[in-house]
């Protein structure tokens, strides 16, 4: 998998395409990749609001991971959506595949914004009906992540086959801003509906609101896919009757196509799934779950650094042009491995100083025999499981975003949270029925927030404490480090694949990457972190996989910036 030389090169094989032909091809593709994105945001930015509606019948902390848990389905499937709209797009077309994708995810994402929640099915249906809330929320979150799995691939396979070569990192890093512009208007609809209606009435039904607002950007972005033609690239493949007859086993079981899945696994996909929703995502949880910053003041900062991203990615889609796709997504990496622990540590001194030094003051630790605490993420969706003294202990710690560590006891001793120099003792509510087990779980939360509260842990992050240009610094170093491995990604991916079966072969490992990588790695670290009482040891999981890619793809990877995109 050597790089060929630029005289290399076969001539003449890229179709004349205008200045303004190019700017329409771009501008349609991008339309459409920042609806898609913009529906797929909307539940990130809303997790904490979803949660309270759909999985009422848990406890706070278990909740949420349940919440991001459906949030991770959509990524999940993402791989099958990649299989089913990749032959569709290497065997009817680029542009009527992404015609179909859009249809299903602008549809899906207007049903969640019509979903009867826990409550009304408990209260019109009856007692147990509540569980029908997240089964249909988790349907919709399939359908959403089935239809991107055909959608990214498309776009970016179509801006690829019409840029000139000299200039393919440029024209699909408006791709990729695609992303950072779908967060844009995601968190712009929801700050405008938040204010122009009040938080208690926006938490209460106005969260459904930006859901609603996605079919007329469904109709728009139709409208604008409407008027595309076909990739030339595509178009020249059909008429020299050189398109793949058997697109799965072309692409994943003959070798030499099956190694370049792998490869771009490995190296690129698997750190940008990791590296991307830790950056983008992880952090908006960790701000506003653990450092508990105000949730508009997270939107206000994610939409900050979210508009300098989208110039960003363009820049670094145009230096990878000029030095290469490898050196400059190599950095990405190497920078967001850098800044890891770092960089979360200086969020909590940025946004939350009163908590940092409460946590070096007042250290509190859970002290339990072995065997007597659970799993929090246990995917029964019982909450009666997590009455156990410590399972109440640690659901209300994590809840709170209390740092804690954790202590083995004599068997037979009983439970104990020390903070500082006081001992609590949660209550033994194991067996019991589930509203008893709330009862004493809330009276234990009044308790021990009382004692937290006298060892100075803030119950809120104070807004004059706020060290603004600190989070903001770090924040941007975290969008630089996603930027520099994004923006050339698409080209990257494009140059690694053949023609024939680019859209399966390409589509299939960068949502393997993106999805199961990336969009399971809030769920995952949020987990880890209720189950040590370390708030930073989620971020093991991001920092062992980009580390391993880092590593791969000094290895394994070619460079591909003067490659043939059309043999």
């Amino acid at each position: 998998m050597s790089e060929p030389s630029a005289a290399s090169v076969p001539q003449g094989r890229q179709d004349d395409v205008s200045p303004q032909k190019m700017r329409q091809v771009i501008a349609a593709s991008a339309a459409g990749t920042v609806f898609e994105w913009y529906d797929f945001f909307i539940f990130a930015i809303l997790t904490s609001i979803i949660s309270k509606h759909f999985y009422a019948g848990l406890p706070d902390a278990q909740a949420f991971v349940f919440t991001l848990l459906t949030f991770a389905v959509g990524f999940i499937v993402r791989p099958l959506g990649a299989l089913v709209f990749g032959k569709m797009g290497d065997t009817k077309g680029r542009k009527g595949t992404f015609l179909v994708t859009i249809t299903l995810m602008g549809v899906s994402t207007v049903a969640i914004g019509l979903l009867p929640d826990y409550q009304w099915f408990e209260s019109h249906i009856g007692a147990g009906a509540g569980l029908i809330a997240p089964c249909l929320l988790i349907l919709c979150r399939v359908l959403q992540g089935f239809a991107l799995g055909g959608e990214y691939g498309g776009a970016a396979i179509y801006v690829a086959e019409h840029a000139p070569p000299e200039k393919r990192g440029y024209h699909t890093g408006w791709i990729q801003t695609s992303a950072a512009l779908g967060l844009l208007g995601a968190l712009g609809v929801v700050l405008l509906t938040r204010s122009l209606m009040g938080e208690d009435a926006f938490r209460e039904w106005g969260w459904r609101i930006p859901f609603l607002v996605s079919i007329g950007l469904l109709v728009l972005s139709l409208w604008i896919r409407l008027s595309l033609e076909e990739s030339p690239a595509f178009q020249r493949m059909k008429e020299e009757g050189k398109e793949a007859r058997a697109i799965y086993s072309e692409s994943f079981f003959k070798w030499d196509n099956l190694k370049i899945v792998l490869i771009s696994l490995f190296t690129i996909m698997m750190a940008q799934g990791v590296v991307w929703y830790t950056g983008n995502f992880y952090t908006q949880f960790f701000l506003e779950r653990l450092l508990k910053l105000p949730s508009v003041d997270v939107n206000y900062l994610m939409l900050v650094v979210t508009f300098v991203s989208a110039f960003l990615y363009v820049f670094f889609g145009w230096l990878s042009d000029k030095v290469g796709r490898k050196p400059v997504m190599l950095f990405g990496m190497i920078l967001m491995l850098a800044m890891y622990f770092p960089g979360f540590k200086l969020l909590t001194q940025a946004a939350n100083p009163q908590l940092a030094q409460a946590q070096v003051a007042a250290p509190v630790t859970v002290s339990a025999p072995l065997g007597a605490c659970t799993f929090q993420l246990d995917l029964t969706g019982g909450a009666q499981q997590f009455g156990r003294a410590c399972d109440i202990a640690k659901g209300v710690l994590a809840n709170n975003g209390v740092n804690y560590a954790n202590e083995v006891a004599p068997v037979g001793a009983p439970v104990t949270v020390r903070v500082g120099d006081v001992v609590v003792t949660p209550p033994e509510a194991g067996g019991l029925p589930p509203s008893e087990v709330k009862a004493k779980r809330t009276a234990f939360e009044k308790e021990l927030k009382a004692v937290l509260a006298a060892k100075s842990y803030p119950t809120a992050a104070a807004e004059d404490g706020v060290n603004w240009p600190l989070l903001v610094g770090v924040m941007l170093v975290f969008i630089v480090a996603c930027t520099a491995l994004y923006g050339p990604l698409a080209a990257a991916m494009v140059e690694l694949f053949p023609t024939r079966i680019r859209y399966t072969a390409m589509s299939v490992p960068y949502h393997v990457g993106t999805g199961w990588f990336g969009g399971l790695q809030p769920a995952i670290s949020f987990a880890i972190v209720t189950a040590t009482g370390d708030i930073y040891a989620g971020l093991w999981f991001p920092a062992i996989i980009t580390g391993v890619a880092v590593l791969c793809t000094l290895i394994l990877l070619p460079e591909t910036r003067t490659r043939d995109i059309h043999s």
